[in-house]
């Protein structure tokens, strides 16, 4: 019957113009993509001749902008008229698919007697994806239930509603049957998200000991045919800019332009990965130019503990400058530069060495802004923790009971995690913004002491002792400072507050904000406010060889060294930086979405290519003990930002190899042999 159905409808096509680049739909005569003035009017239909498009009251020379980006400090202009070297160079970056290995799914039942809409989702924020619904259906959030479900990658990946979770929620609402879809891998490549491809212009002044004046950057990121985070990646890349490198005169500005392609939408590192490209191959360029070395230029302008950020946030601990001289000692990087220089004209096989450095905030403020634990504890001393958070195969269940089990003082295998059920869980950030460790962490803290802080007050109650701080803790016992014999157990306390308050048990509740010391996100447009309250910071090391008859780059050896504050779970951090160079080094060398006028000419793992195991180089990674004072037993950000500095590490190692820049990736074979072919 749906199938006649079908048969019967016909459409009339209206052909439109399109436009596939950035730069293109820039200009003034390009096709606008979205105009309300002119939708339904004639005017739509004669889309260049009827009548003049309303311009961005921000930059009156744009076309089809959905967000502009823009700051400003120091004297731009001085700064490069007192520099001893000037340079600007273009970077491009194309879009990538975040591949995780389950494919993304929903299963939707609406209970009638209830009013309720039940959800079980791949997704990487549960209240995020309620909240979703709940304006995409006009219904309160109470009537929205999203139940927790392993995640089988994510990658920024699932963040948005989808159109696919939208519609089995709308069709169990309408046939009051549960209903479960699930896109195919084809499905997933062309109908999600994409990294956004962009666009890099930087200009840099330099004094003759590598010191950087001025700096001057615009970014032009496609955001597709709808603003996905268009206006979010383009304030981002200014956001991953500054707290690498201190530049008295600064100037930047982004813009995030529509198109005739698919939507765009965070990758992990959200704009790092293309920043951090840009400006490392940038400065490495200029130190060669210059005579000097990549890693004393870097050295002499890195921040350091203490820094004021343009934002107004300070950096309370940054390992910037270690992990820079580590991961140059663990690549051998003067040696090799020497012994790599002095055979670069000879040979088919050709080897070269390149450095990075990336940054990660540690949450920020973005709904639902914070989150929120709780801990129970049990007759048998046992303890429940409650959280929203969500595990995307990071292992933030495992973190978050470590560090119930350090607060309170018991082992691991004695905590339990309920989680992900927007029911009876509080509310939680999220598993992206990079603030799992530092916000759910320090709200899981929190409530782990103030169910240890019931704990010696039921304790005190028995021992007669008002002042908690007379009591101490060891072995899940408790006991009056210098009488160790006057102790009872855990298991005492807990009964002792349920018989003495009415059977009322210990509950401990804790909750913090993505940045405690603002209630507000920062301004996308101005890039003004306070940020993150923490920075993760790595150094990245690369060792390539470039078979100069076929043009392959094979990526020999990895370096990273990371600055994540206090490792909780060091297998943990090692597992994402592993993972993290993998995924960036197949962004840097075979990543990249084919699109033919806006269509996608690869959506599937046999021609859209991802590193596999036999491409694993050799890894050395080194954690760079920092203490956050805002995080959880002086943790923060790891897993995401460790990305971003392999992609320009892998381009400077290609330059040191053949001796010509490649200036957009992937670097292709391809691209190899035409600018030695030059």
């Amino acid at each position: 019957m749906a199938e006649k159905a079908l048969s019967l409808i016909k459409v009339d096509y209206q052909i439109l113009p399109g436009v596939f680049e950035a730069e293109e739909a820039m200009k003034p005569d390009a096709p606008l993509i979205h105009d309300k003035d002119l939708e339904g009017t004639t005017a739509w239909e004669e889309w260049g001749v009827a009548k003049k498009r309303e311009r961005q009251a921000s930059d009156p020379n744009v076309n089809n902008m959905s967000g502009h980006a823009a700051i400003s400090f120091g004297d731009v202009e001085q700064g490069f008229r007192d520099a001893d070297y000037v340079r600007e160079d273009k970077f491009e970056l194309k879009a990538t698919a975040h591949c995780p290995m389950e494919p993304h799914a929903a299963v939707a039942s609406y209970d009638q007697v209830e009013d309720k809409l039940h959800m079980w989702l791949s997704t990487q924020g549960l209240f995020l994806k309620r909240f979703f619904l709940s304006k995409a259906f006009k219904i309160p959030v109470s009537k929205i239930r999203i139940h927790h479900t392993y995640v089988g990658g994510a990658y920024g990946g699932k963040i948005d509603l989808f159109p696919y979770e939208f519609c089995a929620a709308y069709m169990s609402m309408q046939l009051g049957q549960p209903v479960r879809m699930e896109l195919d891998r084809e499905e997933v490549f062309m109908t999600t998200r994409q990294r956004h491809p962009m666009t890099i212009t930087i200009k840099s002044g330099v004094n003759k000991d590598g010191s950087i004046l001025a700096q001057d950057i615009k970014v032009i990121a496609d955001n597709g045919g709808y603003r996905g985070s268009g206006p979010v990646v383009v304030f981002l890349c200014h956001g991953f800019s500054f707290p690498i490198y201190d530049v008295p005169n600064y100037r930047y500005e982004g813009f995030s332009i529509y198109t005739n392609s698919g939507i765009r939408g965070p990758q992990r590192g959200h704009g790092a990965p293309q920043i951090r490209f840009a400006i490392d191959s940038h400065l490495d360029l200029i130190a060669r130019d210059m005579g000097l070395d990549p890693v004393e230029l870097m050295l002499k302008n890195v921040r350091h503990t203490g820094d004021i950020l343009p934002t107004g946030d300070q950096l309370n601990s940054c390992g910037l400058q270690d992990c820079l001289t580590g991961a140059a000692q663990a690549i051998d990087w003067q040696n090799k530069r020497r012994q790599f220089q002095t055979a670069i004209q000879n040979g088919r096989y050709k080897r070269g060495v390149g450095i990075s450095l990336c940054a990660m905030f540690s949450g920020a403020m973005y709904y639902p802004f914070a989150s929120a634990a709780m801990v129970k504890l049990h007759d048998d001393g046992m303890a429940t923790l409650f959280t929203g958070a969500q595990d995307i195969g990071q292992g933030s269940y495992t973190t978050l009971a470590q560090i119930l089990a350090e607060e309170l003082g018991i082992d691991l295998d004695e905590v339990h995690v309920v989680a992900g059920d927007t029911e009876i869980c509080p509310v939680d950030i999220g598993s992206f913004l990079s603030g799992t460790a530092l916000v759910t962490g320090s709200a899981v803290k929190l409530a782990a002491a103030d169910a240890k802080r019931q704990l010696l007050e039921a304790a005190g109650e028995v021992f007669g002792v008002d002042d908690i701080d007379q009591l101490e803790v060891q072995d899940k016992k408790i006991f009056v400072k210098g009488k160790p014999e006057k102790s009872i157990t855990f298991v005492q306390a807990i009964q002792a507050s349920v018989f003495k308050k009415n059977g009322n048990p210990i509950i401990g509740a804790g909750s913090y904000k993505g940045y405690g010391k603002t209630d507000r996100y920062p301004s996308l447009a101005t890039c003004k406010g306070l940020f993150t309250g923490a920075y993760g910071f790595a150094a990245h090391a690369a060792e390539v060889e470039v078979d100069t008859l076929t043009g392959k780059v094979k990526l020999l050896k990895a370096v990273t060294y990371h600055d994540c504050g206090f490792p909780l779970n060091k297998t943990i951090v090692e597992g994402q930086v592993h993972g993290c160079v993998s995924m960036g080094a197949g962004q840097a060398m075979s990543e990249e979405i084919t699109l033919e006028k806006g269509q996608l000419f690869n959506p599937s793992f046999l021609t859209y290519h991802i590193p596999i195991s036999l491409e694993t180089p050799e890894s050395v990674d080194q954690l760079v003990a920092t203490f956050e004072p805002s995080g959880p037993f002086g943790a923060k950000e790891v897993g995401e930002g460790a990305l971003a500095g392999i992609l320009g590490a892998i381009g400077n190692a290609v330059h040191d190899a053949i001796g010509e820049r490649i200036y957009s990736l992937p670097i292709t074979p391809e691209k190899v042999l035409a600018i030695l072919e030059k």
